[in-house]
């Protein structure tokens, strides 16, 4: 590892590592199986979600990427075990900040969370090549490499710790990599309130000649999370 990396990677107990399932990535995301088959897709950053593990066996052609991957894949999903248990305890007593339909009860959410952990750990051991360490707003992807790009759980959720410049450079480079459109989910901070510079953004994105659309999806478990940003490249 270079030192350039070894200096922007973060260390493993700053990473949280819990991710979603392929079925919740669908609804997030307001897609189907049929609409991203022969498309070449990034989930940036992917996290411990089993997206890329379930898309690739499906017969869809997916890539991931996250900083998390500096790491062995048996850390991350040790890691991962214990940062489920960690985020349930942490579910019960603010159990109503979030919306009880998609998910029966916590049980039921551990039960998708281990799903997810389990089925990225494994593949990540058998297709390492599709879990690419990256340290955003930098990727290493050719111009236009990826038809669609998904992101979930990142950028306008961590308001407080990632400032409008750092958002905007990170745009620009999934733009970079994008050859059609990218899709952004949610459009709210940690606090379920409306990213903050979210207009600003949008007309930004508007004035380099793309079209953008906030979409309501079905999909909300954290209260008010429930739309995403759909890109379309100009």
């Amino acid at each position: 590892m270079s030192k350039v990396e070894q200096s922007t990677k973060l260390d493993l107990e700053r990473i949280v590592f819990i991710g979603r399932t392929f079925e919740e990535y669908l609804d997030m995301f307001s897609l189907s199986k049929e609409e991203l088959q022969g498309k070449k897709i990034l989930d940036c950053p992917a996290g411990a979600c089993s997206f890329t593990a379930v898309g690739n066996k499906s017969g869809l052609d997916v890539t991931a990427c996250d900083i998390a991957y500096y790491h062995s894949g048996e850390d991350l999903k040790n890691k991962g075990l214990k940062d489920i248990e960690h985020a349930m305890d942490h579910m019960q007593k603010a159990k109503d900040n979030y919306k009880w339909d998609y998910f029966n009860d916590i049980e039921d959410l551990r039960k998708h969370r281990l799903s997810a952990l389990t089925d990225c750990a494994n593949d990540m051991k058998e297709s390492s090549e599709r879990y690419i360490p990256v340290t955003l707003p930098s990727l290493p992807f050719k111009n236009g490499e990826f038809d669609i790009l998904l992101s979930a759980h990142f950028l306008f959720m961590y308001a407080d710790r990632l400032d409008y410049q750092f958002h905007k450079e990170t745009l620009n480079e999934l733009l970079r990599v994008s050859k059609e459109e990218i899709r952004i989910f949610p459009l709210v901070d940690l606090e379920g309130k409306r990213y903050k510079d979210l207009d600003k953004l949008i007309s930004y994105l508007s004035d380099i000649g793309c079209t953008v659309e906030e979409v309501k999806v079905p999909y909300e478990f954290q209260t008010n999370a429930n739309s995403m940003l759909k890109i379309k490249k100009g």
